[in-house]
């Protein structure tokens, strides 16, 4: 659209090992759209990014504005196995602002999870679930933390294990640390992914 600015996204392919797309706008961490093919992914993010700055707003969190939806791939990147994409932007570090803006942001997005797994049968989304664990260790230990002990054997428990260890760890090492712009911003989009997939019966 003439007049407005255009507004970047990354696009990561491969998400689930599956062909699973993920778009994600650049300028809102955590703000993704996950779908069978990248075209779908990347021309619902102006919905998505309205949809994610109006959460913001219900949820008390001051939101950016964006004027227009000229959204466009800026960059893309396939996930390797276990390994979620990383992109340009991810190696820079967050400001102190940004910083504890996102981690808001994280416990809002893991507190949809947790309403959505109070009213949901967890079995239906046990391999997004099961993936969130292991991806929430997998930055614990990144972040050179310890990984959370052993826990019951229900999966709910282990996520929320899972999810505590990696808040703490990401609050401890801080802004600077390499990666935590990337964790945030892929912990904040996969569990408000699982929360959708659950409330859909997914």
């Amino acid at each position: 659209m003439a007049g407005t600015m255009p507004h970047a996204i990354f696009i990561e392919t491969d998400v689930d090992g599956q062909g699973l797309v993920g778009a994600y706008a650049a300028e809102l961490p955590g703000c993704a759209v996950f779908a069978p093919t990248d075209d779908e992914a990347a021309s619902a993010v102006p919905m998505r990014v309205s949809r994610f700055t109006a959460w913001l707003q219900e949820n008390g969190e001051p939101a950016p504005t964006f004027v227009g939806d000229n959204w466009y791939e800026v960059e893309r990147a396939p996930a390797t196995g276990e390994r979620r994409a990383a992109f340009t932007l991810d190696d820079l570090p967050p400001s102190d602002e940004e910083f504890a803006t996102w981690l808001r942001w994280l416990e809002l997005a893991r507190e949809e999870l947790a309403a959505a797994l109070d009213v949901a049968d967890p079995s239906m989304a046990a391999p997004v679930l099961d993936a969130i664990e292991r991806q929430d260790v997998t930055f614990v230990r990144d972040l050179e933390h310890a990984a959370p002990g052993a826990v019951a054997s229900d999966p709910v428990d282990r996520l929320y294990a899972a999810r505590d260890a990696l808040t703490d760890a990401i609050e401890a090492s801080g802004p600077y640390h390499d990666g935590v712009r990337r964790m945030l911003r892929l912990a904040i989009a996969d569990d408000l992914r699982a929360a959708e997939a659950l409330r859909a019966g997914a």
